[in-house]
């Protein structure tokens, strides 16, 4: 992939997340805080995870330590996980517009919380970014669905569709 796949990406991310975001909002607090035995509780619980390990890996290629509390154990509400997660994509707009090929191909060492060293890519772990938050908005998006409440499609192609046509399009 070269910089401008991987800015395409985050920007899909970003449109994404931001539905996942504003399909919550209507919901009761209740509901979004309760530990519904899924991924990481439930929809606040994954939604935690997602925003810190987002700020965790752009930690990591800024060479920062990791954020001060794991799994965003110090978010109380939806409100300020998109606060976080919004500060987190105006700092990661900045590294996305600093990146170029050669630091695509460059190395890191990651050292995770359970052990080990492992050698990446900076293009590899920036594909994981955006995979791993795919993986837990379709969570989130079954949670909803077991709530009765109707998701946002969030799909890649959606996201194509809406870009060409310059409007927004119906869930699917």
């Amino acid at each position: 992939m070269n910089v401008t796949q991987i800015r395409e990406l985050y920007e899909f991310n970003a449109w994404a997340h931001r539905r996942v975001f504003d399909a919550l909002v209507p919901l009761p607090a209740a509901q979004y805080l309760e530990d519904r035995k899924s991924s990481h509780g439930g929809i606040h619980g994954t939604l935690c995870h997602v925003v810190w390990a987002e700020q965790l890996w752009l930690t990591r290629w800024l060479g920062q330590p990791a954020p001060a509390v794991a799994q965003g154990k110090d978010l109380g509400s939806l409100a300020e996980v998109r606060a976080r997660w919004e500060a987190v994509q105006l700092e990661r707009g900045r590294f996305l517009q600093r990146l170029t090929d050669a630091t695509l191909a460059a190395t890191l060492t990651v050292i995770p919380s359970m052990g080990g060293a492992y050698v990446h890519t900076y293009g590899q772990t920036l594909q994981h970014v955006v995979d791993h938050a795919s993986y837990h908005r379709g969570q989130v998006i079954t949670l909803l669905r077991q709530l009765g409440v109707k998701p946002p499609s969030t799909g890649l192609i959606l996201f194509y569709r809406e870009r060409a046509t310059g409007r927004h399009l119906p869930n699917f």
